[in-house]
């Protein structure tokens, strides 16, 4: 899906109108410019680093920049006593602003973890996504995005992004840049290898993951999140789950314990995770209309 994350300055400056020419011409017109963008897409003033605009809906328009206002010509002011007048208003130039550009992506879904814990082979399981998978850290580089569909014409959208270690929140493996994209989902799926081939603990991978999940914002720690114990499969000390399901129950997390490769529980957490969005998404429509 190429590069989803973007941060550039870019300059622009509103047409304005030439200069008139004699018998009565005016000047020409100028253009306007049109600046195409993706959904997901925020537009900050480089300057002061404002939020201007959040383009979240397909046909949104944002005025960056106004046109300059045309001049009046000498003729403009003449009168059947004055036919000549030696003097005119001056046009004024157009805006002229810096912009910075930033795309995040909008997914329902944000899936997280450590590198290698599953959630390549996951969203390659429930969506057609195809990311790259394979055994060595950090394989996945770039976000990726799955639609997953549920049947009975209901869909939702998963947002892979490269795994994060201790420090992300602060920009560790780029980690501050890969938190971004899960800023716009509506829920969070944690997942933890529970399998000893990683070599890590669960349950102090757990903490790490939702420790930089507060450091970076607060309201992403806050964010609905369910944990996901995966590699179930290669599941060889029963402790190490068990442990795990103690804290997310603790937590008062909804806990789940999956296989992406024998397919082990994955349809119950797809199913669990469509109810949770329902349960958002009206929620979110009540606020909404009492807001009204």
């Amino acid at each position: 899906m190429g590069k989803p994350f973007v941060s550039v300055t870019q300059r622009l400056t509103s047409a304005t109108k030439g200069f008139g020419e004699g018998s009565n011409r005016s000047g020409k017109d100028g253009e306007s410019i049109t600046v195409r963008v993706p959904v997901g897409t925020q537009v900050f003033d480089a300057t002061t680093s404002e939020l201007l605009f959040d383009f979240t809906k397909a046909g949104q328009r944002f005025l960056a920049a106004k046109g300059g206002k045309g001049g009046w010509g000498n003729a403009h002011f003449a009168t059947p006593t004055r036919r000549a007048p030696k003097f005119h208003y001056t046009g004024r130039p157009g805006e002229e602003k810096e912009l910075q550009l930033e795309l995040k992506l909008i997914a329902d879904v944000g899936l997280l973890g450590f590198p290698n814990v599953g959630k390549s082979t996951l969203i390659s399981v429930i969506s057609a996504a195809k990311p790259k998978i394979a055994d060595y850290p950090f394989t996945t580089l770039e976000p990726n995005l799955g639609v997953v569909d549920i049947g009975d014409y209901k869909t939702f959208v998963v947002a892979d992004i490269p795994g994060l270690i201790e420090g992300a929140s602060e920009g560790a493996g780029l980690g501050d840049r890969f938190l971004r994209h899960i800023e716009r989902t509506k829920m969070l799926l944690h997942l933890v290898d529970v399998s000893s081939s990683s070599g890590r603990d669960p349950e102090k991978d757990y903490d790490v993951i939702d420790q930089e999940l507060a450091n970076y914002s607060s309201d992403l720690a806050d964010r609905p999140q369910i944990v996901v114990a995966t590699k179930i499969d290669a599941l060889d000390d029963d402790e190490r789950l068990e442990k795990l399901k103690q804290r997310a129950q603790k937590d008062r997390k909804p806990f789940f314990a999956i296989s992406s490769v024998t397919n082990t529980g994955v349809k119950e957490l797809v199913y669990a995770i469509s109810k949770r969005l329902e349960e958002l998404t009206a929620k979110e429509m009540l606020t909404e209309e009492v807001a009204r």
